[in-house]
């Protein structure tokens, strides 16, 4: 079964091909692939992020305040409407990071965050968490906002199943067709040959990873999937009303 709740750290890094192929060679002496990723392929991560009418949701998180959370459906590839999928409640305390997710139908997920009625529930659901959702949804009037997707390199430590490092690339989104069987298609988000890797730990990372990031000169960065496109996105609407002005 997946894991349905984390309490972990996640720090970032943005980096370039060469420096990507650099770390992820040293790190195969210390880590394995995750199942996904199988002979050492990409999988893709495509996600549904909510928000209110006027974007609350991510405007708090953008000001970096010690609380903000979010929710999104976060699916494995494109899926058709009858596919099991995440329904995700993200948090971040202080800097501890918090994500309760149940698994769900992807209709039943559309359904739920629309109608804030919790599903009939299946031997797959997680009921702690959805009344967790259910809570959630009763606080907000959400709206489908933005899709985002990109393809994914996961590790695990061999010696500690809790250090996780991800890298992600071709990092895309669009904020039409805001349904995840559309498709994975949209507008890059970061330059080609960008890498944003992220470490995860529920504790402290170890030593020997420690080294090794100073070693390469990796420098942590703040850098959100969602909080960047959405500056973007604010960007393109600013430039484009002082050239009608």
């Amino acid at each position: 079964m997946a894991i349905e709740v984390f309490n972990r750290y996640e720090n970032k890094y943005l980096m370039d091909t060469k420096a990507f192929y650099t770390i992820y060679n040293r790190l195969l002496e210390y880590m394995e692939m995750d199942a996904y990723n199988k002979n050492e392929q990409f999988y893709s991560i495509s996600n549904i992020y909510f928000d209110t009418e006027h974007d609350s949701l991510i405007r708090n998180s953008l000001a970096k305040p010690k609380y903000r959370e979010k929710l999104r459906i976060r699916a494995y590839g494109v899926p058709n409407a009858d596919a099991k999928v995440y329904l995700e409640l993200k948090k971040k305390v202080f800097g501890l990071v918090n994500k309760r997710r149940t698994a769900l139908k992807l209709n039943e997920s559309y359904d739920f965050v629309r109608t804030k009625v919790e599903p009939e529930f299946k031997d797959y659901m997680n009921r702690q968490v959805i009344q967790e959702i259910k809570y959630f949804l009763q606080r907000y009037d959400l709206e489908p906002k933005v899709y985002l997707a990109y393809d994914r390199i996961a590790m695990f430590c061999k010696n500690n199943r809790d250090l996780r490092i991800t890298f992600d690339t071709n990092i895309r989104s669009r904020r039409y067709d805001l349904k995840l069987e559309s498709g994975d298609h949209g507008d890059q988000l970061m330059g080609r040959g960008q890498w944003l890797m992220e470490v995860k730990a529920e504790k402290t990372i170890p030593l020997w990873l420690s080294k090794m990031l100073s070693e390469h000169d990796m420098f942590r960065t703040s850098f959100s999937k969602y909080g960047n496109e959405y500056k973007k996105m604010r960007n393109e609407q600013l430039t484009g009303e002082r050239i009608q002005l």
